[in-house]
């Protein structure tokens, strides 16, 4: 979890290890447990709790598929809001490529319907690759500039300016920018209710 202010930053760490914390305890689940339905060791685990660490989008992803919420689930204020505005420069960022691109996290609702919104930015060269989510997991993205080249099940798409595509990430994907342009786009994440066990997965 990335963000330029320090002040932010450990108030993001400080929700997760909260929302962390008080979603285990409502299942009465023991570090052990959330570490095997998720696939994040125990040690990262204590780390999160205990908000001595900043989780990558990978780890906040298996986290939040083990629980059955979205990733904006672990980073929410905890009062509750009626209306809430927030400015897209102070939302959290989840991922920085090594040549300026990122991933931002506009916003996501955890009722009726669990949904995602995320802003993306791809500079040439920069590629994310990310494992399954939940079952019955959709993305859908919209290309704003560039073309960028989404991989699913080991085939890639090209998506050009202006064009969108819709896909079941509860499989391996990844984009990535095969261009000379950034790629700019926006990205829904739906996901299915209901928690995740990694374990059950792998098993089948």
């Amino acid at each position: 979890m990335t963000d330029t202010g320090s002040g932010h930053v450990e108030a993001l760490t400080a929700a997760v290890a909260q929302h962390v914390r008080a979603l285990r305890n409502a299942r009465s689940w023991s570090l052990d447990e959330l570490a095997g339905r998720s696939g994040v060791s125990k040690g990262m685990l204590v780390q999160i709790e205990g908000a001595r660490t900043n989780p990558s989008i990978g780890t906040l992803c298996r986290i939040a598929d083990a629980f059955g919420v979205t990733v904006a689930r672990l980073l929410e204020p905890a009062e509750e809001r009626t209306v809430r505005i927030s400015d897209g420069q102070r939302a959290p960022l989840l991922w920085q490529g090594g040549s300026g691109g990122l991933a931002r996290l506009l916003g996501g609702l955890n009722d009726p319907d669990f949904v995602e919104l995320w802003e993306w930015r791809l500079n040439p060269g920069e590629a994310h690759t990310s494992a399954e989510h939940a079952p019955g997991t959709r993305e859908l993205l919209h290309v704003l500039t560039g073309t960028v080249t989404v991989t699913v099940d080991a085939t890639d798409h090209v998506v050009p300016t202006g064009h969108t595509i819709e896909f079941r990430a509860d499989r391996a994907h990844g984009y990535r920018n095969d261009g000379d342009a950034p790629v700019r786009l926006v990205m829904v994440v739906v996901m299915t209710t209901g928690e995740f066990d990694r374990r059950s997965s792998a098993s089948s």
